[in-house]
């Protein structure tokens, strides 16, 4: 392995360390283009509770209708000064533009925090899970969920509690027209799961850096990642529970250095699986973004291009 390779697998390891922070930003993020409003200490009968942060357009009106963009890893979307990295995604930078160029419908941002230490937990799908190896599964359960596989509870989380709050206290468009989900990493694996899991709520996902070894990078240097139990659960699952072909939208990509590197031939089955399915190229997309890696950098320098891809108007 060379020095590059080295700094940027010795980066992702620290980065899967600092998830477990506890859950948001201590302080809330300070925007430059349109407003935030922190919802404190969201409660739930189904995880534990956090901060969500609700970014809204500069021109914001309740007599308007606004789609609504749900984002995992909320802690690093807004405000880099306030991430362990001082990198942010800066979604609102890019939204807010596209939506004065007219390019997208009108958007809000609800951004959701991770799970700290319980990040795999409420990441890594249940239902793929139930399809890897007794072994495998008990082992992944054990050191990267410590004992609690929580995705189903926090997509009821999403579904159940948070989008009612979200619906009743904003200006909505609350069918799956109007709802879509969106993360990187882990929190695309969610985010692919939540619209397989809820056709009827999410009208689309996009998932950047997909981590389909569903491994923690903490585990090893990405090439000790690759396990083919977990990506063939993840497959299998998603052949028999993906959206009818072009009912919804599914965005996916990756980079071609450190950890995105060892993407590209899980990424190759899921998009054959995509066309064998019939879905087509204004429903499906799936992109490589060759010499970036696996960072908010990375995916902020991109993300406009899956937010074109959710919300261009219907």
């Amino acid at each position: 392995m060379n020095f590059r390779n080295l700094v940027g697998v010795l980066l992702v390891v620290v980065a899967s360390w600092a998830h477990a922070a506890p859950l948001g930003s201590p302080t809330q993020p300070v925007v430059s283009v349109g407003r935030i409003e922190r919802l404190d200490n969201v409660r739930s009968r189904f995880i534990e509770a956090r901060p969500i942060d609700v970014w809204l357009p500069g021109d914001y009106s309740p007599l308007k209708r606004y789609a609504v963009l749900y984002m995992h890893d909320g802690q690093g979307l807004f405000d880099a000064s306030r991430t362990w990295n001082k990198q942010a995604w800066n979604v609102h930078l890019a939204l807010s533009k596209l939506i004065q160029e007219g390019k997208v419908q009108d958007t809000i941002v609800v951004g959701i925090p991770n799970g700290g230490k319980h990040r795999y937990s409420e990441y890594y799908p249940n239902k793929y899970l139930e399809l890897a190896p007794p072994d495998v599964r008990v082992d992944y359960v054990h050191r990267a969920q410590l004992e609690k596989p929580l995705a189903d509870a926090y997509l009821r989380f999403l579904v159940e509690e948070l989008k009612p709050v979200i619906d009743q206290r904003y200006a909505t468009r609350p069918e799956p027209a109007g709802t879509f989900v969106m993360g990187s990493s882990m929190g695309g694996m969610i985010s692919i799961y939540a619209v397989c899991e809820y056709p009827q709520v999410f009208g689309g996902a996009a998932g950047l850096s997909t981590h389909w070894v569903g491994r923690p990078s903490r585990w090893g240097p990405p090439e000790q990642l690759q396990n083919a139990s977990l990506p063939l659960a993840a497959f299998n699952y998603l052949q028999r529970h993906l959206p009818r072909a072009n009912t919804h939208r599914l965005y996916m990509d990756h980079g071609t250095n450190g950890l995105d590197a060892i993407y590209g031939i899980h990424q190759a089955v899921v998009d054959e699986i995509g066309r064998e399915m019939g879905y087509d190229s204004a429903h499906w997309q799936s992109r490589i973004f060759e010499g970036t890696g696996h960072s908010e950098t990375d995916w902020a320098a991109r993300v406009e291009i899956p937010l074109a891809f959710l919300l261009g108007k219907p």
